[in-house]
């Protein structure tokens, strides 16, 4: 399958589970609790590296532009211009959107499947643990992992590129003007993140870590992993 036809399947999946919440008042309203929720998890995982000045700025990345969120505009600009960017970004930056639209597409489809099994009320680490057990996805969990990790490795090569920031600042204007500015900014986000961190291994090894000891303790509807930074 061509690049080209993988990210267009990928834009066709996100719009047709993107249409369930929206028909759905109570399902969005559940979904955004469960971000929500997600978010104040992620928050407190990495509360160590949000407190340290060379990955404070990566760790907010992460929360805010590649996980949990609803970027509903940035996919449909995306959607629109994908072509366009093909042509008109180099590689290595298109090779991070298309992985970001995997990972949020990936990301909408478990958060649907995890609101099938939360009981009503507000959500708890037991209630968490106990739907996340029931649903399984083993290796849709490991998949969504690594795809944060390709993402950040490819962030942390393009921004040792001057020649692609540069590239990208040039462009800024124009992307604005032609109606992606959210991509335009959520590229110059993760390298601006990415040019701050002095060992970006170290970075991303610690989330791998961390991510995967808390899959597989939820694997088992375990809450002791919420515990361990």
């Amino acid at each position: 399958m061509t690049a080209d036809n993988h990210v267009a399947r990928l834009f066709e999946r996100h719009r047709e589970l993107a249409t369930r919440p929206s028909a759905v008042p109570l399902l969005a309203q559940r979904l955004q609790e469960l971000r929500d929720w997600q978010a104040a998890r992620l928050a407190h995982t990495y509360q160590d590296l949000r407190r340290d000045p060379q990955f404070s700025q990566a760790v907010e990345f992460f929360l805010s532009d590649l996980y949990g969120q609803d970027f509903a505009r940035r996919n449909l600009e995306l959607s629109r211009v994908w072509r366009y960017l093909r042509s008109a970004l180099p590689a290595a930056a298109v090779k991070v959107l298309e992985w970001a639209i995997e990972l949020e597409t990936l990301t909408l489809e478990l958060d649907l499947a995890m609101v099938s099994q939360l009981p009503a009320g507000p959500i708890s680490r037991s209630t968490y643990a106990a739907a996340y057990c029931a649903l399984g996805h083993t290796e849709a969990r490991k998949h969504q992992i690594e795809l944060i990790m390709d993402v950040g490795k490819q962030l942390s090569r393009v921004a040792k590129r001057p020649w692609i920031t540069l590239a990208l600042r040039s462009a800024r204007a124009p992307a604005h003007a032609a109606g992606f500015g959210v991509l335009q900014d959520f590229l110059e986000r993760g390298l601006a993140a990415f040019r701050s961190i002095q060992d970006a291994e170290l970075f991303l090894q610690t989330i791998r870590e961390r991510e995967m000891r808390l899959m597989q303790s939820l694997l088992i509807g375990s809450e002791e992993a919420f515990d361990v930074p």
